[in-house]
């Protein structure tokens, strides 16, 4: 396996691994190391696939999350905020990905009908 296949693994894992614990945290100590075994997993096998800009949306949306509910709500409320941040980030992340794989399929099929259409020539 490529290093940069085994680091996607390992930050899949760190990534949704924290978004398990804060979910955990957010349900009640119970369901904090399922949640964590459970996040693990997912990001596991979303690294394996490749999944950086999803991984990506789900930190930067965790830590926007985390702190507007400081600001809005106070301490207390860090964890319930972050928890809901990071459910938004996993959301755009599929729909920024499915959008970036559509302009790209759009941009690869005019690229490839304008060269396959034959010249007509005139003698």
């Amino acid at each position: 396996m490529a290093a940069s296949k085994i680091f996607d693994v390992i930050l899949g894992a760190v990534v949704l691994g924290a978004v398990g614990v804060l979910v955990g945290l957010s349900m009640g100590i119970g369901f904090l190391p399922a949640a964590l075994l459970l996040g693990m997993c997912l990001g596991a096998g979303v690294g394996f696939f490749g999944g950086r800009r999803f991984f990506l949306s789900i930190f930067v949306c965790t830590i926007v999350g985390g702190l507007l509910a400081w600001n809005l709500g106070g301490v207390d409320t860090i964890t319930v905020g972050a928890s809901s941040g990071a459910a938004m980030g996993g959301f755009l992340g599929v729909w920024i990905s499915m959008l970036l794989d559509l302009l790209q399929q759009r941009n690869q099929s005019a690229s490839d009908s304008s060269v396959e259409q034959p010249g007509n020539p005139q003698s």
